[in-house]
């Protein structure tokens, strides 16, 4: 160990791991109560308190793979120029001083996890990803829902990074060849955050993803889900009408809870009993009874709707129609008085008649019961800062059958991560069940037919609503083409 004196004391050190992302710098200098004043290929300057902390400088041995110099700073200098970074981030980092003014000092592993995970909540990421190969643990965070790298834990250490988040998730460490499930509940920023966490076994140890449930990023006003002019009107029409069903489709991470959500949030009130059956819950909603499944102790979702028909409901969520018992309960509470929402897997809304029907319900049951079919997307945002127009090449063109010849393209810059987009919107195609589609419901039409004729009653397709969002500016022509196909 060298020690070099300048303007304080610098003790240097040689250091073991891969560079950080810069989001896990920010959290590892909250977390340590450091400032990292210069990083560079081969030496990183560090202003701390503790010039002299061994395990300080062992931690930061393992963090960086660098030459690191610590730096005798003032509390309030390194406490300042920490804010002025944590001010340049969508979300401040929160900051861990003891009571007593003095910085902790946790175990490396413990420090990288907890920065790996304010990072993360920082980045607005939903998901956490900590992939054991061969030679690494790489980590990765799905932002706007696309996955991105973010660091590569070697591979000595991936056992004891496992290990701590299963410990932080209540799970057995020792239970390495099954799969498992856990929750971690955390402070940010005077808030309280759950991680869901599940652990997969593989051929270089256990995967863990950790999905990150952030409240107060949850959309829960239904004007701002992606929805406008006429089709927000009667959207609120119909989540108002005092019974019915009402049906959210798409793919996995689509954002059909996060509509159902907003829809629920939108009609409670002290003068209606609103019940959900989840698996799981994700959220908690103020006003509303949540309950989870529990298939160990047979607490499914149709025996869930058995048991809420009998304290006196008027709004039913159930998380999903899986089965035939499910979708016959479900639509005989619609059809005796209650409003009913739920969720169906079908690439479009017309589709979703049809699962129904292979969910062995009868057409005029569908026709009675179901008021509207919401199928969506989402579709990443252009980042508002380096937002641009430019042309549109002729081969997109004639694959979307459009005549626009420019459209709005994000550059990427510092405030997208050099992405070009910042944030999701939804892409939405809202069915009613007006007389025409009940007629061909009746008639056992099939998809295709009754995509034409709400067409006519004006229901705007997965498509067209993308179309409509590039013109405006919102999305680009490539999220289209990713989230939609012709004819949706």
């Amino acid at each position: 160990m060298q020690i070099v004196k300048k303007s304080g004391v610098i003790i240097e050190a040689d250091c073991s791991m891969a560079a950080l992302d810069p989001g896990l710098v920010g959290g590892i200098m909250s977390h340590y109560g450091v400032y990292i004043q210069t990083l560079s290929d081969k030496t990183i300057s560090v202003q701390t308190l503790s010039i002299h902390d061994q395990t300080l400088i062992d931690d930061l041995r393992f963090l960086f793979n660098r030459t690191i110099k610590l730096v005798f700073t003032e509390k309030e200098e390194i406490v300042a120029r920490i804010k002025q970074v944590s001010q340049k981030n969508t979300r401040t980092t929160k900051k861990y001083v003891s009571k007593s003014g003095s910085w902790p000092v946790a175990s490396p592993v413990i420090g990288l996890v907890n920065a790996t995970v304010v990072a993360a909540i920082s980045a607005n990421a939903s998901d956490i990803h900590f992939e054991p190969f061969e030679g690494e643990l790489r980590v990765r965070y799905r932002i706007d829902g696309v996955l991105r790298d973010v660091n590569a834990i070697q591979k000595s250490r991936m056992a004891e990074v496992v290990s701590r988040l299963k410990i932080m998730a209540n799970m057995d460490i020792a239970e390495k060849r099954r799969p498992q499930d856990g929750r971690i509940r955390i402070e940010h920023e005077d808030a309280v955050i759950d991680l869901r966490v599940s652990t997969l076994p593989t051929e270089f140890g256990e995967k863990v993803v950790l999905r990150i449930l952030d409240k107060s990023h949850l959309g829960l006003d239904v004007e701002k889900i992606g929805m406008d002019g006429k089709r927000l009107d009667l959207f609120k029409k119909a989540i108002k009408l005092p019974y019915g069903m009402i049906l959210v489709t798409g793919p996995t991470g689509s954002g059909k809870t996060t509509t159902l959500y907003a829809a629920l949030n939108y009609i409670k009130s002290p003068e209606i009993n609103i019940v959900t059956i989840e698996d799981p819950i994700e959220y908690n909603l103020d006003g509303v009874n949540q309950s989870q499944v529990k298939p160990e102790i047979n607490y499914t979702f149709s025996e869930a709707i058995k048991t809420f028909l009998r304290q006196d409901p008027n709004v039913i969520m159930v998380g999903e129609v899986r089965d035939t018992e499910t979708a016959t309960i479900a639509n005989r509470a619609a059809m005796t008085g209650h409003l009913v929402f739920s969720t169906l897997h079908t690439n479009d809304a017309p589709s979703a008649v049809n699962r129904l029907v292979d969910l062995g319900l009868a057409p005029f049951q569908i026709a009675s019961a179901v008021s509207l079919i919401i199928a969506q997307r989402l579709v990443r945002k252009i980042c508002d800062h380096c937002k641009k127009e430019k042309p549109i090449p002729a081969a997109l063109q004639e694959e979307l059958k459009i005549n626009d010849t420019t459209a709005w393209v994000g550059e990427g810059c510092e405030a997208c991560g050099n992405t070009g987009y910042k944030g999701r919107i939804g892409l939405f195609e809202a069915m009613f069940v007006t007389g025409p589609v009940k007629e061909l419901i009746m008639r056992k039409a099939n998809s295709y037919e009754l995509q034409e004729v709400a067409i006519r009653e004006g229901m705007v397709t997965l498509r067209n609503d993308g179309l409509n969002k590039m013109r405006a500016g919102i999305t680009t022509v490539e999220e289209i083409l990713r989230e939609t196909v012709q004819g949706m």
